[in-house]
Formats: structure tokens, C-alpha cells, sequence
């Protein structure tokens, strides 16, 4: 018996010679762990890789989104300074004053009053026949489709609640015609505030997105 061999062991597990054996680790355990570290490994790149796919389409989603917000969010349009310089100044406007109420001497006082804030003044007389005690509020201006935008806003400037109609003259001046509810003329400061708020743009609107 070598002298290798424990005490009361022999047979067939006598151990013979000068060397004991090397002990081997089991090879099931080493693949066991090799293939944990594996899946690991690729689970690892696979969650990276998922976050990479969010990321991107995050980020697109949210450019996309603020794109569409920011264009919801374009300013309205506003009245330029060439639109409001289109209107006609008073010195360019001529007025034919008519008195359509039963009171005498509105015509004129009226007529002499415009002229005294810079407008041209036209006929000056009593109502047509079509108009005359028929023009139930403060005044009616009348005159071309083209005094819409020109002549009508700003002679309404110097009579509040005074009503627009249009005809077929192909000339550019344009009547007031005197209701039955006239008293006076608006007041020259109050007049004059419309006239420079009418002939001044907008700022352009600063709405929240």
C-alpha cells in the first residue's frame, strides 16, 4: 500500500504512487456559468438598444409636436401701416350736407362745422324727397361702393351711430344726411382720438400658444 493511501482505505480505492490526483471542478457547472454570463450579455444589449429605439422616436414625436404647436401659433393678420395710409384725409373728402328733420339750419351749422375740421364741403341744403324725415337715427352717409373703405370711416369719425348705404354715383363724394335723433356733431376731441386710432395699426397680437 503506497503510503498515499488514507488509513482504511484500500480495494479499488488504493491509491498507488508518490502523487496524489488533481482534483477537477465538474464541467456541468462551468457551461452553467458560462451561459448565464451570456444571457446576461444579451439581455443587457437588448434593453440598450430598446431605450436607443425610444429615444429616437421620443425625440421625433416631440419635434413634430412643437412644429404643429408653433404653427398654430402664427399671429392673426393685422392692418398694416401702407392699409391704414390708404384712407383719405379729411381735405380729400367732399361732403354734401343735407338736413332731413323738420328743424331749419342744421345743414349749414353742420356744413360750416366739417369745413372747420379740415373737409371739403360740398351742397349744403334740405333732404331729397326719397330721404327727407325718413332718416330715423343721428345720420346716414351716403356715397359709391368705393367710400366702404375710404370716405365712409372716416367722415363716421364725426358723427357716432351714423348708418352707411351705398348707391350708383360714380363720383367720389359722398352726403351726410341728417336724422331726426342728430344733436351735434361728435365732440372735436373725441372726433379727432377716432380719427388717429383709425388711421394708426394694430399691434400685432401677442396670444398665448
Amino acid at each position: 500500500m503506497s503510503m498515499l493511501t488514507p488509513p482504511g482505505m484500500g480495494g479499488k480505492y488504493r491509491i498507488t504512487g508518490d502523487v496524489y490526483p488533481r482534483m477537477r471542478r465538474p464541467h456541468r457547472r462551468r457551461r452553467i456559468v458560462l451561459a448565464a454570463t451570456a444571457a446576461a450579455v444579451v439581455l443587457g444589449a437588448a434593453g440598450w438598444g430598446t431605450l436607443q429605439l425610444v429615444d429616437v422616436f421620443s425625440g421625433d414625436a416631440g419635434t413634430k409636436a412643437a412644429a404643429g404647436k408653433q404653427a398654430d401659433c402664427k399671429p392673426a393678420p393685422t392692418p398694416t401701416a401702407q392699409a391704414a395710409a390708404a384712407l383719405p384725409k379729411p381735405a380729400q373728402i367732399t361732403v354734401n350736407v343735407y338736413n332731413a328733420t323738420p328743424r331749419s339750419g342744421l345743414a349749414k351749422t353742420t356744413a360750416d362745422e366739417l369745413k372747420k375740421r379740415g373737409f371739403k364741403v360740398g351742397k349744403v341744403g334740405n333732404a331729397p324727397a326719397a330721404y327727407d324725415k325718413k332718416v330715423p337715427g343721428a345720420g346716414l352717409l351716403l356715397g359709391a361702393p368705393a367710400a366702404t373703405k375710404g370716405a365712409f370711416p372716416v367722415l363716421g369719425t364725426q358723427l357716432a351711430g351714423a348708418t352707411t348705404r351705398t348707391d350708383a354715383r360714380t363720383t367720389a363724394d359722398v352726403d351726410l344726411i341728417i336724422g331726426t335723433a342728430f344733436k351735434n356733431l361728435s365732440p372735436k376731441t373725441t372726433a379727432d382720438a377716432a380719427l388717429v386710432a383709425l388711421t394708426k395699426p394694430a399691434p400685432a397680437p401677442t396670444g398665448k400658444c
